[in-house]
């Protein structure tokens, strides 16, 4: 009897933006980074390099991925949560994902996020989630005026409401 899709699925690796370990944001191999938006790798590269002058390294644990990449993750999320509105608290849709888009980038450690955190929007790079301290996008008018209000999660963002 074939097994259906939903019963087996293949693993998508690297080549559909999983990042199996941290990588650095000056990695231009792994597809993860190579496909940001090349104005958010940008800002990123260069808030790397200042924050590194200070002894910080930051480093992407996920970034731009495939469409069916961003369906997996949601599939696993609502298999975690219980449900397709719990699950969107913390993984979108491939349709409304910032990261299918190359906008968005998940960073870390600890040390790379309160460094964003306090540096972050001259830079333009903004925590978008209140629930997610590990994500930013480029907000360009960051630069000027400050980082926008966060959103409690995903669910709040009016961009989610497709």
């Amino acid at each position: 009897m074939p097994y259906s899709e939903s019963v087996v699925r293949r693993a998508l690796g690297e080549a559909e933006g999983a990042v199996p370990i941290p990588v650095s944001v000056f990695d231009e191999e792994v597809p993860a980074v190579a496909n940001l938006d090349p104005d958010l790798l940008a800002a990123l590269r260069k808030a790397a390099t200042a924050a590194a002058a200070e002894g910080v390294e930051f480093f992407v644990n996920g970034g731009w991925r495939s469409p069916e990449y961003q369906e997996q993750l949601r599939d696993a999320a609502v298999a975690k949560y219980g449900s397709a509105r719990e699950a969107a608290r913390w993984v979108t849709t491939a349709e409304t994902s910032a990261h299918v888009a190359g906008q968005a980038v998940d960073l870390g450690p600890a040390e790379a996020r309160a460094w964003l955190s306090e540096h972050g929007a001259e830079y333009g790079l903004c925590q978008i989630y209140r629930n997610e301290p590990w994500h930013y996008e480029l907000r360009p008018e960051a630069v000027e005026h400050g980082c926008p209000p966060l959103y409690d999660d995903p669910t709040h963002d009016p961009r989610m409401q497709q």
